[in-house]
């Protein structure tokens, strides 16, 4: 019975720690351009639809209201961010 009453502590511990959410560690700040979304800084405040005209080589990612993003960070990607009204609210490297 000695036994079992250590275990129930040690147990109990292992349940609180299995339990607990991990956290995602935050994305690294961007502190240069290292997606040259710099030159795209006219596209804000216009239709999402300009994107359709602008010709863009490497990876980009379109992030509507309600969409779901995921947390991968990749620098040299360039991310459009559309408003509830369909204009482009922001451009940011990630």
């Amino acid at each position: 019975m000695k036994g079992v009453r250590g275990l129930i502590p040690f147990c109990l511990a292992g349940l609180i720690t299995a339990c607990t959410a991990t956290v995602a560690p935050p994305v690294p700040p961007t502190l240069e351009d290292t997606c040259n979304a710099g030159q795209y800084g006219d596209l804000i405040g216009q239709d999402a639809t300009a994107l359709e005209k602008v010709l863009i080589l490497g990876p980009v990612r379109v992030i509507r209201p309600g969409d779901a993003v995921t947390q991968d960070f990749r620098p040299n990607r360039i991310n459009f961010g559309i408003d509830a009204e369909n204009r482009i609210s922001d451009i940011s490297c990630g």
